[in-house]
């Protein structure tokens, strides 16, 4: 078995419902996101991607389409939370705002990003790892083992 890396980086908003810190206001981050996946090297001599476990490339369009062309540029916002209003009038104004029903931490995110990814995958595949950086010095990491 054999796992392999791509690093994906994105900018989003999000607001914290009811947090008692300074960033309970919306505010955005600089995301840097690691997604490895694992399977068994292709070993067919006729197949065009013969010793790989997948594309790169495949992986990248799973993870853009999924994650960063969805979520890029735009304000993450809990639509179980009163901050939907917030949301609606952002909208309204002309900014891009994705409803979620949770509260968009790292942590939860990383759920998120988990559950698409996962279902997008070719057979054979599965996603190993995920760590998900907020800044250079705090990120938050998902591992298949401990979510099954």
């Amino acid at each position: 078995m054999i796992r392999i890396t791509k690093i994906f980086t994105f900018e989003t908003a999000h607001v914290l419902y009811n947090y008692d810190g300074k960033c309970k206001n919306m505010h955005g981050h600089s995301y840097k996101l690691f997604v490895t996946v694992k399977g068994k090297p292709i070993n067919d001599i006729e197949n065009p991607k013969n010793g790989m476990v997948v594309d790169f490339g495949d992986i990248k369009s799973i993870v853009n389409s999924e994650i960063v062309d969805v979520w890029d540029h735009a304000v993450l916002v809990n639509a179980l939370s009163p901050h939907k209003e917030l949301g609606d009038d952002l909208e309204q104004k002309g900014h891009k705002v994705i409803y979620c029903s949770f509260q968009p931490t790292c942590e939860n995110m990383l759920y998120a990003i988990a559950a698409k990814i996962k279902s997008k995958l070719p057979d054979g595949i599965s996603l190993a790892y995920l760590k998900l950086h907020e800044t250079e010095n705090s990120y938050g990491e998902w591992f298949a083992e401990d979510n099954q």
